[in-house]
């Protein structure tokens, strides 16, 4: 049936060329000549008698740390005119589309270049979307350092980011200081205190890297 099919279709192409797409007749030869190699193709490598086998994508649900964005919020943006931009970013990263979610806070940095909860957010949307700290990643957690050197939050996820990407001096150095800041009941510096002590550890030899 296969074969069929390829030859009517190659009779129907033909006559197309000739009548609708009106081809000189000193080209019909070529023409003919073209499908025939085509026909011949589809002889040599062709399997007709093969049956379908249609492939479905398997969709991949968007991953999205909800609880880390929301102790960002607790941290950082959640009242001010940051707060617009980092809810659109986020809900582009929810769908997946995490160069679309760093291109908001792009956006949003042009119309203020000196908020630094945007920067915070361009650089975890960076290292979300690379999976890794990159040079822009790091270039964006220091300027909002900078750009707030009292607020905890980009120290904060700097070291995160360090951390996951294997600098574990560098998170240490990030983190250190807003444990000992930080009030002593609060979960931020019990949390922090424990990942230092892990830090330690590995540092020492004396555990294994967890993930």
């Amino acid at each position: 049936m296969g074969w069929v099919i390829a030859a009517a279709m190659a009779v129907v192409v033909m006559a197309l060329l000739m009548l609708a797409g009106r081809l000189p007749r000193g080209t019909w030869e070529l023409a003919g000549a073209a499908l025939m190699l085509g026909l011949a193709g589809y002889a040599w490598q062709g399997h007709p008698r093969l049956a379908g086998s249609p492939r479905k994508v398997a969709e991949q649900a968007a991953s999205f740390n909800e609880d880390m964005a929301e102790r960002r919020r607790g941290m950082a943006e959640r009242f001010g005119p940051a707060a617009q931009w980092m809810v659109l970013s986020d809900g582009l990263a929810r769908q997946g589309k995490k160069k679309e979610a760093a291109n908001v806070l792009l956006s949003g940095l042009r119309q203020s270049p000196d908020d630094p909860n945007l920067w915070l957010g361009l650089a975890n949307a960076l290292v979300e979307h690379g999976g890794m700290i990159s040079p822009s990643a790091d270039y964006a957690y220091r300027k909002a350092i900078a750009l707030a050197p009292d607020a905890p939050a980009a120290a904060y996820f700097y070291g995160l980011a360090l951390a996951q990407s294997g600098d574990l001096a560098g998170a240490k150095a990030q983190w250190a200081p807003i444990a000992e800041k930080a009030p002593p009941d609060s979960e931020v510096r019990a949390e922090l205190q424990a990942n230092i002590a892990r830090i330690d550890a590995m540092l020492a030899g004396k555990a294994p890297p967890t993930r």
